[in-house]
């Protein structure tokens, strides 16, 4: 297809997806023995009642799914303190952030997040030409809520708040997320992806507040980011709306096999949530002695601030010489750090051990000495 007939076929798509450019060609992911540390999976193996679960889920390979996940969302309804018709169920928390956007905003709308924030957002809003507003979470993390009430965000037909927040892992008090959520008549979507290792939830607060849709994932605490499994819970009205625009047959057999068996299953992961809040402070601890600036965490990741002389993409890179990934931020604000997953001892040994090699490779003016 010449060049000029490839312009004129793509010319009125491309409108429709808000001017968004083509992805990049795809490069292969980590080696098998990397130390992944970037994109805060859950490094255990499923509880072995899950496990089997998922391998006898196999033998219905060759039927479609349950439409509209009737028996997740029951399961799920169960396990919560839910009627089903308050659940939906996707592929992902992520997932249902897109349909969050297609169902409730229109081209020129806008939608409000807390910056820094998960970035993914920023697509779905150009995606539904709706104008993305950022409100700075501010050096103490603590809600901005003058800002989201009658700021410049009070236009906006949903706000997007992340607790834990991710990439910052801090975590705000339930009670000011219901404190929100009661002064504002707007649609609050609160993204607790990672609210397993934090020390509250805001679940109780779905039934007080119609307002409310609370998002959760399998793939941060319970070892299934590959299967991709979320929850959203809200009121029916929200829900039954959402639920209208899935696509059909949107979860496939195994997922729902796995998610059905986590929801009856999820004590046996206590120790793996344990491990991983004790590892979070222990890095925490070795990371400051290195001379980073490490901001305190509620999720299953750390962003810490490079020590002065280098930037995070800098450290990203010299760890990946040495197979180790993490991840570095464009962002401004971001630059100077590296968000680090919380993984296994032996991982994080490997890791604080280069990281700490790659500063002593530092010339003297280079570094400096916290204390200074």
């Amino acid at each position: 297809m010449s060049d000029a007939k490839l312009t004129d076929v793509l010319s009125p798509l491309l409108e429709a997806t808000g001017g968004l450019d083509a992805a990049p060609s795809s490069v292969s992911g980590a080696k098998h023995r990397s130390i992944k540390l970037d994109t805060n999976e859950n490094p255990f193996p499923l509880p072995l009642p899950v496990m089997q679960s998922a391998i006898a889920a196999l033998k219905h390979h060759h039927l479609y799914p349950e439409d509209d996940n009737v028996g997740l969302r029951e399961a799920a309804a169960n396990a919560y303190g839910f009627d089903q018709d308050q659940v939906i169920a996707g592929n992902g928390s992520s997932e249902l952030l897109s349909v969050i956007y297609k169902a409730f905003l229109a081209p020129g709308d806008s939608v409000a997040m807390l910056s820094p924030g998960f970035s993914f957002n920023r697509k779905l809003a150009k995606l539904q030409g709706a104008r993305f507003i950022e409100v700075e979470w501010g050096e103490s993390y603590t809600l901005p809520m003058k800002q989201l009430l009658s700021g410049p965000a009070q236009d906006a037909k949903f706000i997007v708040l992340s607790n834990p927040n991710n990439p910052s892992g801090t975590f705000v008090p339930v009670a000011d997320v219901d404190s929100l959520a009661a002064q504002s008549n707007r649609l609050i979507v609160l993204d607790e992806a990672y609210v397993d290792f934090a020390p509250d939830d805001a679940l109780r607060l779905v039934n007080r507040h119609p307002n409310l849709l609370v998002l959760r994932t399998f793939s941060k605490s319970y070892s299934a980011a590959g299967l991709r499994i979320g929850f959203g819970f809200g009121h029916p009205d929200l829900i039954g709306r959402l639920r209208n625009i899935q696509n059909l047959f949107n979860m496939n057999v195994i997922a729902h096999a796995v998610g059905i068996s986590i929801l009856s299953n999820r004590r046996a992961y206590s120790n793996n949530h344990k491990h991983i809040k004790e590892e979070r402070e222990r890095v925490t601890t070795a990371l400051s002695d290195l001379g980073f600036s490490v901001i305190p965490s509620h999720a299953n990741f750390l962003l810490a601030r490079v020590p002065p002389g280098r930037n995070g993409t800098w450290l990203q890179t010299s760890l990946r010489a040495e197979n180790i990934f993490v991840a570095a931020f464009p962002e401004d604000g971001l630059e100077d750090y590296i968000r680090v997953s919380i993984g296994k001892k032996d991982e994080m040994d490997a890791f604080i051990s280069a990281a700490g090699r790659i500063l002593k490779q530092l010339v003297p003016h280079e570094t400096s000495v916290t204390s200074q």
